[in-house]
């Protein structure tokens, strides 16, 4: 029984017609497909102009006839009632709404029509299908965060039973509770593990050191997919060896669908089926392939809610070898807002840090997991979990890498915790400016 197709359709989603229309449009040739692409955009503004007051003022005297010269939406542009930027005829009863996590700074509520959400799942579900998941029958292995009220957790204990999946809890990283987590995988038909990024990459540094390959002790697994935080090579890795099966690379946000996915060929596939992707300069130009800029995306099918050019708040590059059909996103850099402001004016994305001292405070296997703040324009916090304290040769090293790759006279300040602060969600921000950009 397709239980989770079930769900969705009892809740008003149409799955079945989501998923024979996602068909037809990947049916389509590389013409087609181009200007099916110019068809639905032009269609999406014109619904929204003529059926969204909200979107009609934010577009008021600009020429929507050229796409390059519709303006480009933020988060803050939605920090308002959700009644007052929904379209003609849908209503809070009508629309999937959701809020977004806030990870970028400005956390707006949200709404899809119900075909458009519809359309989301079924492009996830054909992601999965890649790897020969699914996800009626596929049984997960969830690495994810839950509420703790009573309500909430059974709430999302259901939607667990519903979908297949058994929930690991990210708020529990310990040697006991991962131990715990391995007499599961050997009685339970896994099939795919799922969730953020540093969580899965934590079990998978415990599988390393007890030497186990979790497919020795669960063979029935294919695969592993890890979402909402910043994979790096190593990292990567690491799960691979200690898995035993290919780590993919997925990238998504709530108010928008699945934007890119990992394929079997290890490239990082945009959806260009519901979304069209775009790299602007800070001046709202198009770049060419291959070229550094904000990431902008328009939301093809939904009618309820304009997202139309909108900046998700990322830094990125798509590949040379994109095409309409088939864009690839190269690399994804991190978020805007994650940028440190340095003493002489001069700014560094703020994972920069993250990638210098990563290298060096984890080859030892030492240290756990780290985070890094920026408290003033010349100040700078490592919090780590670590089994010892961090030596002073190796914080003389990093503190000198620091201003190898930045500038001289920072100061890097050293703490360790027992356990790393993360979100309500379970996600972990590997590093955040606490300075006022606008002071």
């Amino acid at each position: 029984m397709k239980l989770f197709d079930l769900s969705l359709q009892l809740n008003g989603f149409p799955i079945k017609k989501a998923k024979l229309v996602l068909q037809e449009i990947q049916n389509k040739n590389d013409k087609e497909f181009e200007s099916y692409v110019e068809q639905k955009q032009k269609e999406i503004i014109s619904y929204h102009l003529k059926h969204n007051d909200y979107y009609k003022s934010f577009v008021e005297n600009c020429n929507t006839n050229k796409w390059e010269n519709i303006p480009v939406m933020t988060k803050r542009d939605f920090q308002k009632p959700l009644n007052k930027r929904l379209s003609e005829g849908f209503t809070n009863k009508n629309v999937y709404v959701n809020k977004t996590s806030g990870s970028a700074g400005d956390p707006f509520i949200f709404a899809k029509d119900k075909h458009c959400h519809a359309l989301t799942w079924a492009v996830i579900q054909n992601r999965f299908g890649w790897f020969d998941l699914d996800f009626n029958t596929s049984k997960q292995a969830r690495f994810y965060g839950i509420p703790l009220d009573i309500k909430g957790y059974y709430k999302e204990r259901f939607k667990d039973w519903l979908s297949n999946r058994y929930r690991f809890s990210v708020f529990d990283m310990s040697d006991a509770a991962f131990e715990n987590h391995m007499e599961i995988f050997k009685t339970k038909p896994f099939d795919y593990l799922n969730g953020y990024t540093s969580a899965i990459v934590q079990f998978a540094k415990f599988l390393s050191r007890k030497d186990i390959v979790l497919t020795s002790i669960c063979p029935t697994l294919k695969a592993c997919m890890v979402t909402s935080e910043m994979l790096f090579e190593q990292d990567k890795l690491l799960m691979e060896t200690q898995f035993g099966i290919p780590v993919v690379n997925e990238y998504g946000a709530s108010e928008l669908d699945l934007i890119a996915f990992q394929n079997p060929n290890d490239e990082w596939q945009i959806n260009s089926e519901t979304l069209f992707v775009e790299i602007l300069d800070s001046a709202n130009k198009v770049l060419p392939y291959g070229e550094e800029g904000r990431v902008v995306i328009t939301s093809l099918y939904n009618k309820a809610h304009p997202f139309i050019r909108y900046d998700i708040g990322d830094i990125g590059i798509l590949s040379k070898q994109s095409t309409a059909k088939k864009p690839l996103l190269k690399k994804l850099i991190g978020r805007t807002n994650d940028i440190a402001i340095l003493p002489s004016g001069k700014k560094a994305a703020g994972l920069t840090f993250y990638y210098i001292t990563k290298s060096i405070v984890e080859d030892d296997g030492n240290v756990k997991e780290f985070i890094i703040e920026q408290h003033k324009k010349d100040t700078f916090k490592i919090i780590y979990v670590s089994h010892n304290d961090l030596t002073e040769s190796k914080i003389k090293i990093i503190t000198k890498e620091m201003e190898h790759y930045l500038e001289k006279g920072l100061a890097i300040v050293f703490e360790r915790q027992n356990q790393l602060q993360r979100s309500k969600s379970g996600k972990l921000k590997q590093f955040s400016s606490l300075l006022n950009h606008n002071t």
